[in-house]
């Protein structure tokens, strides 16, 4: 019986330091900001400033075309200036009706202008203008499944909700692929406007 309970002591402490392992390692990133208009549920209606991004095109709807390491190696050097620039959170795809997109958000405190030239001419430096999104937050790995059901979930609120939906989805991934999946942070998002 003792050992029992010791295993299930080593148990509770083990999770209980991946749990604060994993949310240490999201909360050491700047995220983009927001402000949240409306919350119901794991649904919010938020405000976005503009914000600017390096993005690549994707060519694997998976993500696994090199798009994540391109946007990398521009964030740790591979940019005219040779600029360090910090990971912030989350990692956004979008799906367009002719391309796909993954892009990082830079640090706030960079204006599109001061951003140096990427060395890779796949990434683009741009700027997301200022606007509303619904916004539906859900756990699970990344897969065309979760995907799905999350943007179908989220359209189904917008639609109750009575909001028209103004682009595609973006996907907002905030965790590193070695957070358990159950544990991560991912966002659906439709740009929007309130009807009357």
């Amino acid at each position: 019986m003792k050992h029992m309970w010791l295993w299930i002591l080593a148990v509770v402490v083990g999770v209980g330091f991946l749990l604060a392992g994993c949310q240490a390692t999201r909360a050491g990133y700047e995220s983009a900001p927001y402000r949240v208009v409306r919350s119901d549920g794991k649904f919010e209606l938020r405000d976005y400033p503009a914000l600017t991004v390096v993005e690549t095109p994707m060519a694997d709807p998976a993500g696994n075309d090199g798009g994540f390491m391109r946007l990398f190696r521009f964030i740790t050097g591979a940019n005219e200036g040779k600029q360090k620039i910090s990971m912030t959170t989350p990692v956004f795809m979008s799906v367009g009706a002719s391309n796909r997109t993954m892009a990082f958000v830079l640090p706030a405190k960079m204006a599109t202008a001061n951003v140096p030239k990427p060395a890779d001419g796949a990434l683009t430096v741009r700027e997301l203008p200022a606007g509303r999104f619904a916004v539906l937050r859900f756990r699970g790995a990344r897969s065309a499944e979760n995907e799905a059901e999350s943007l179908a979930r989220l359209q189904a609120w917008q639609e109750r909700e009575h909001l028209t939906a103004l682009s595609g989805p973006v996907y907002g991934y905030f965790d590193p692929p070695w957070t358990p999946s159950f544990l991560r942070r991912n966002e659906v998002m439709l740009r929007t406007e309130e009807q009357k």
